[in-house]
């Protein structure tokens, strides 16, 4: 039996402490390099983490400004909105999740589930769902009480007029940005500053301290618009689209004085609140980006230059040459086939005979007919208000042939739109100045508002020149093609337009641009109105038929609109006697000479229209005439009873219906 060496324990415990250290010495190292990795080489990914478990930060939308009519009635405004929200970083089984909220919400699709589970398996701390749903939808979200899931206040562009100025006004899209007209245009002024809100959380998830800076609500903005003149320019239109079964159209209303676009309408309509519904190409704005060529309403400018270079007068006299005129083998006819013979000047623009605008633009000639065609602004934009305006088209490749001076004088081989056209012939209103036409009144920062001041950008003909346009304008309503453009009691100065389109490289036989442009009173004038109406198919197709029409009903609802007093055989004055007012007070309402007239006003006043106004404007208007709000909900109002118009009895209870949520269908507002 071997004999065991009693201090091999001893060895037996050195080795395995050696074999300790050993192992706690490369623990050690292990754990040093692995802290100088996070420390150093990964601080600032780490501190990122740790922030992001920490801290919850959010950003605060602010509310857009207003914008508003003339006379600052709304037309758009931003309302709350619930959007569906989640933290994807404390979601432990995304696929149930997003089944979860695709249950309560009732219609996702297939891609939309799929996005839910791309969005939830991220490694972030917010993560918007849906945005900006109905009451119900965020209703039957909270009642599954989903782990992570919330509802965030946000606010939603509302336009309480429906589709009301839709192509002026433009929408707005779920990250706040305008994407088209005043909305996009002024984007950075009507959005406000953004706010932001900074939470620190405890492990369980518990906030503990909250830092916010609260946001700064946009500009309001004051249009030129008229609401009651954009409501009847776009009945109108829509009116005379559909009775010629065109393909669509164009109406401007503009003060020639100041370049004030009263009204701007455009067909087919479109509706900004539910903007997603519309194909991209129905938001083209067709009043300044439709490029079409004019015809016969350019002869306006041809006759201008003529008249201002004293080529010709208005009493003298040109050879209409049989009704043909031909260069080469390019022969131009009056329209209807008409033989003229020999013409004045003016009668070639009252017949709007073709051979007879080509003679005199031939006798003005390429270079001086090409001055003042850009002189009279087209070629280059005109307003700083609205997005995408077109230049239009002007030959820019040399000396023009005597083909192209025959095609341009009678209003063909040009581009313009109806903006270009409107601001033109509101020049030759006004007494011979290019006034910049604008959208844009004034702006309202707080209480500071701020006016945009008319701008005159420059003088394109002498009044004298103006003045004798307008007669042979006036005797075009009176006698010549625009018979049907005549309002009773008015005088108007006007143009027809008729011009075959070009389909497929030629010009058609089927598909015409019918227009009419006018001014009214024509000796002081209030409103210069352009129609133009695309591609009709009823039958009649020419400015005349088509057109003028149009105008006649818009001018004459413009006029007892504005209450311009009548020019032809206009009555004495009338005196009225104020329904507010007392007995000896007297208010004189039109201006003329003569004996007056006095006549009492009887019948009660009416209950005010109130819908689309906020609580406390609503219930200030109601209470001043002596009505009583009984208010339902918060937010604007969208109803009331006794309606618009109702005869008012000092006393009686008004009830408002209000919401802070867009309706799903809103309801349409015709002005009052």
């Amino acid at each position: 039996m071997k004999e065991t060496d009693p201090r091999a324990w001893q060895q037996t415990v050195r080795n395995r402490a050696l074999l300790a250290a050993g192992l706690f010495a490369v623990w050690a190292v292990a754990i040093e390099g692995r802290l100088v990795w996070l420390q150093v080489f990964q601080h600032e990914p780490m501190l990122a983490r740790a922030k992001a478990q920490k801290d919850r930060e959010d950003t605060l939308n602010p509310r857009r400004g207003d914008i508003v009519d003339r006379h600052g009635r709304i037309l758009a405004m931003s309302v709350d909105a619930k959007s569906i929200c989640a933290v994807p970083n404390e979601v432990e089984h995304p696929a149930e999740l997003a089944d979860a909220v695709c249950w309560a919400l009732g219609d996702c699709t297939a891609e939309e589930r799929d996005r839910f589970v791309r969005q939830l398996s991220q490694k972030k701390g917010f993560a918007f769902l849906r945005r900006q749903v109905t009451p119900e939808e965020a209703g039957r979200v909270l009642a599954q009480d989903l782990p992570t899931v919330y509802t965030k206040t946000e606010p939603r562009r509302y336009y309480p007029n429906s589709g009301l100025a839709a192509h002026v006004l433009g929408y707005v899209g779920t990250d706040h940005k305008g994407l088209a007209g005043i909305e996009q245009s002024y984007n950075s002024k009507i959005s406000g500053t953004p706010g932001s809100l900074m939470v620190e959380v405890n492990p369980s998830g518990h906030a503990f301290s909250r830092v916010e800076k609260p946001p700064v609500q946009g500009d309001t903005i004051e249009l030129t618009i008229d609401r009651q003149l954009q409501y009847i320019a776009e009945r109108e239109l829509e009116r005379g689209v559909i009775k010629h079964r065109a393909d669509g159209g164009s109406v401007i209303i503009m003060d020639p004085r100041t370049g004030e676009i009263l009204a701007e309408a455009n067909y087919p309509p479109v509706n900004p609140n539910v903007y997603k519904e519309y194909e991209r190409e129905l938001w083209m704005n067709r009043a300044v980006q439709g490029i079409y060529e004019p015809g016969s309403t350019f002869k306006v400018v041809t006759a201008s230059a003529a008249m201002e270079e004293r080529v010709f007068s208005p009493s003298d006299l040109i050879d209409a040459s049989a009704g043909r005129w031909s260069n080469g083998s390019r022969v131009v006819t009056e329209a209807k086939g008409h033989n003229y013979g020999v013409l004045s000047f003016t009668d070639v623009l009252v017949k709007s005979s073709n051979v007879g605008a080509i003679k005199i633009g031939l006798g003005v000639g390429a270079e001086r007919l090409e001055r003042y065609v850009k002189r009279f602004g087209f070629g280059e934009t005109l307003s700083r208000d609205l997005p995408g305006e077109a230049r239009g088209r002007v030959s820019n490749r040399g000396p023009w042939s005597q083909s192209t001076l025959a095609s341009v004088s009678m209003g063909y081989e040009i581009g313009v739109t109806p903006l270009q056209m409107a601001a033109a012939v509101s020049s030759v209103a006004n007494g011979g100045v290019l006034v910049q036409p604008r959208v844009v009144r004034a702006w309202r920062h707080g209480a500071a508002r701020t006016e945009v001041t008319p701008l005159d950008l420059r003088r394109v003909v002498s009044r004298e020149t103006a003045a004798e346009l307008v007669a042979i304008m006036e005797q075009v309503v009176d006698h010549g093609t625009a018979t049907s453009a005549q309002v009773p009691g008015y005088t108007i100065a006007g143009k027809t337009g008729t011009a075959s389109k070009i389909v497929n490289g030629r010009y058609s036989k089927t598909d015409y641009h019918a227009s009419f442009v006018g001014f009214v009173p024509s000796r002081q004038p209030a409103f210069t109105i352009l129609v133009v109406i695309d591609s009709p198919h009823a039958g009649q197709y020419f400015g005349g038929a088509v057109a003028a029409p149009i105008f006649q009903r818009i001018a004459d609802a413009a006029l007892r609109h504005a209450g311009v007093a009548p020019t032809i055989n206009p009555l004495p004055p009338v005196l009225v006697l104020a329904s507010t007012a007392s007995s000896s007070e007297i208010v004189r309402t039109t201006a003329a000479a003569g004996p007056p007239q006095i006549s009492v006003v009887a019948g009660p006043p009416t209950v005010p229209d109130v819908r689309g106004l906020g609580a406390r404007e609503a219930a200030r208007r109601l209470v001043r005439l002596g009505l009583v709000p009984r208010l339902t909900g918060d937010g604007i109002v969208i109803d009331q009873d006794p309606v618009a118009g109702s005869a008012l009895e000092p006393g009686r209870p008004c009830r408002l219906w209000l919401t802070r949520v867009v309706p799903s269908l809103p309801p349409s507002l015709p002005p009052q």
